[in-house]
């Protein structure tokens, strides 16, 4: 038999019931289970008394017509016949019944013939289909009730395929919740689930478990570099702590940093992204100061007693522990100056001066200590006297005015430098409230009777910083923040100049480079790079910004043994951005991997170098201008001093003095009117920048 759908409408629900050839209907009970509402009981329909008696008599034929239709033939009423007929009887019965009923039969009466008022919803729609549904090409009595029993018993039914999908798919849910749950709380009991980053940390844990660490130790030997880069992971300090900042840095070896960068999925899945770096040496958060000194400075000491320049540089996102590596450890806000790689370079250089090959050279140690603020260059043992660098005849850059102390021990030179850290210029940074804003630079010099013999230059450099930290601060922290990235570029640019042999060293693009040129040109100079890195997750950006420069200085591939830079060490054209040509000097920007050079940023990085040059320009003419007034002054008062002085000649020079002094002046005030043209063009590619970032 062709199939056919039956549309049955309940109250509150549609349903509807396919029948086809071979398969049995849906099974009542199954559409129960999916819609127990239906299941509800429906309230009792009374006749009201106050009807008339033909009305009620309607009522009442009403009410039987609809339960007697829902009630089954006899199996062997119907057996053999069609579906149809078995309709039609049923429909001639319940006529006949009615016509039975007297119109004059009391409402009680009439009342006992009617399907009571107190059976459920659900008992109607068992019946009904159970005399209507029938399968075509069947018997009937396969689904209909059989003979002597009561309607309200339902014959053994076969469930639908749909149903049980369904059960299917609700049980595989339940157990999947299951088990999630059961990995959730397997896993808050091994981390913290109060931590933010629990999920991150767990799967770093993970990962770690997988490696074979094996850490730089003491014995380890060794290795002498004319071109030494290294990093240093600090441990997480007490703010990171309290935080519950997640450690994204291991170190597996003596050579390999990994960074685990955390990541989210369009679908916002978490995963790790580990990158990794090869240096050097590699030191993890359990290495001390005195083992950092032993690979990195240390094997730099005995260059400079053979005439040779040394330099150490600590480099690295403010907090991230460079004045602590290279000025000693701190307790509380006091630096214990013995501990840091300062003195233990000190202490090495009075050991091989006592040894019996130096000790007959007669050589003197001196020290300084100045640091470079902004372009500016001043004397932290001499009350931070601020400092000129010229070049004399012999193209040798001079610091002019800055004092040698002599020191004849070890502890000597551990009061010059709390003497000199105590006057560094300090500030407050997003990592630190009393962080170093300028680059610090010790110096031990060598001597044979006033004769430089050899120099070994300890630099803490200030914290590097992206052009957005500082967009949006006042001019003197932009300032800041754009001489430190500079000269940082250009120290890069030194360092890499030497590595290659190259004929030019661009050390004029900063102060710091130009007052360290003589280290970085000779064949007997060696320099040294400590890369300093935090290992917090919300420094990160930062720590991947420090290891892409240091990795920059002297490129080793993390994937092999080593050696020296695989490729040549890629042009300015690829990583800078030269601005201000013609200018004198020209400022490099680093190329950020992130976010190409904007407009604003040129535009931001020109007015930086217009300030620093007009800034000089006029300071300078100001300098010559005093010097001039005050001879010329000094002169002519001296003349009037004389009891027979010509007059004439005093009117004639005095007034040529004023005209001078007068052209000086507007020569003083057009540069002036340019520095302020500069401010303004830095202050408004500030505010672009800013709102271009928004």
């Amino acid at each position: 038999m062709d199939s056919r759908l039956y549309r049955h409408i309940f109250p509150g629900s549609v349903i509807n019931i396919q029948r086809s050839s071979g398969e049995g209907g849906i099974d009542f009970d199954d559409v129960l289970t999916v819609n127990p509402e239906l299941t509800e009981e429906l309230p009792a329909v009374d006749v009201k008394e106050n009807l008339p008696l033909q009305e009620n008599v309607i009522v009442q034929k009403q009410k039987c017509r609809t339960s007697l239709s829902k009630i089954p033939a006899p199996r062997e009423a119907v057996r053999g016949r069609s579906r149809m007929t078995v309709i039609s009887e049923s429909q001639c019965c319940l006529q006949e019944n009615e016509m039975e009923v007297d119109p004059r039969t009391s409402t009680q009466t009439r009342s006992n013939l009617s399907v009571p008022a107190g059976r459920t919803r659900a008992s109607r729609l068992i019946c009904a289909p159970e005399a209507l549904l029938t399968n075509g090409n069947a018997s009937t009595e396969d689904h209909l009730p059989a003979a002597g029993t009561t309607a309200s018993v339902s014959p053994v039914r076969r469930r639908t395929n749909l149903v049980r999908e369904m059960e299917k798919m609700k049980n595989k849910r339940e157990e999947k919740r299951a088990q999630m749950n059961e990995i959730r709380t397997k896993h808050a009991q091994e981390f913290d689930s109060s931590c933010p980053n629990w999920e991150f940390a767990r799967m770093i844990k993970e990962f770690r478990a997988t490696l074979d660490c094996r850490p730089i130790s003491i014995a380890d030997p060794i290795e002498e570099h004319r071109i030494c880069v290294c990093v240093r992971k600090r441990p997480l300090n007490k703010q990171e702590l309290l935080k519950k900042e997640c450690d994204v840095i291991t170190v597996p070896s003596k050579c390999v940093l990994l960074v685990h960068e955390p990541k989210h999925k369009v679908d916002l899945t978490k995963y790790l992204e580990t990158q990794a770096f090869r240096f050097d040496f590699s030191f993890d958060e359990s290495s001390s100061n005195e083992m950092v000194y032993r690979f990195t400075a240390r094997p730099l000491v005995e260059t400079i007693f053979e005439g040779g320049k040394a330099t150490c540089f600590a480099y690295g996102q403010t907090g991230s522990g460079k004045t602590h590596t290279m000025g000693g450890d701190f307790s509380g806000r006091v630096q214990n100056a013995s501990k840091g790689i300062y003195a233990f370079a000190s202490q090495d250089v009075f050991l091989l001066l006592n040894q019996p090959r130096y000790k007959s050279q007669n050589l003197e140690v001196y020290v300084t200590f100045f640091e470079i603020y902004n372009g500016k260059v001043f004397d932290l043992l001499n009350k931070k006297a601020k400092l000129r660098v010229l070049e004399d005849g012999k193209q040798q850059v001079q610091v002019v005015g800055l004092q040698e102390k002599q020191v004849h021990c070890a502890e000597d030179v551990f009061k010059m430098i709390e003497m000199g850290s105590a006057s560094r210029t300090s500030g407050q940074t997003f990592a630190n409230a009393s962080s170093s804003r300028s680059h610090a630079c010790f110096q031990i010099i060598l001597r044979r009777r006033g004769k430089l013999i050899g120099k070994f230059s300890l630099v803490d450099l200030a914290g590097n910083e992206r052009g957005a930290d500082t967009c949006s601060a006042d001019r003197q922290t932009r300032m800041e923040g754009a001489e430190i990235n500079k000269s940082l570029l250009a120290l890069k640019e030194c360092i890499r100049a030497l590595g290659q042999n190259k004929s030019h060293t661009p050390f004029r693009e900063s102060k710091l480079t130009q007052v360290l040129r003589d280290s970085f040109i000779g064949t007997n100079s060696r320099t040294c790079m400590i890369a300093m890195i935090s290992p917090g997750m919300s420094s990160c950006e930062y720590t991947l910004n420090t290891l892409r420069y240091a990795d920059r200085v002297k490129e080793l591939s993390p994937h092999n043994g080593g050696g020296e830079a695989q490729n040549q060490m890629e042009t300015e054209n690829e990583e800078t951005l030269t601005i201000g040509e013609g200018s004198g000097h020209n400022v490099c920007l680093p190329k950020d991997e992130e976010e190409d050079i904007s407009p604003h940023m040129s535009n931001f990085c020109e007015a930086m170098t217009q300030i620093s040059e007009r800034e000089e320009k006029v300071v300078e003419q100001l300098r010559e201008l005093r010097q001039r007034m005050q001879t010329e002054f000094d002169y002519l008062l001296r003349i009037t001093e004389q009891p027979d002085y010509d007059l004439e000649t005093f009117v004639s020079r005095a007034k040529y003095f004023i005209e001078e002094s007068s052209r000086n002046f507007l020569s003083v005030r057009e540069t002036l009117d340019a520095l302020r043209a500069a401010m303004q063009l830095e202050e408004q590619a500030s505010k672009q920048m800013s709102q271009q970032r928004r």
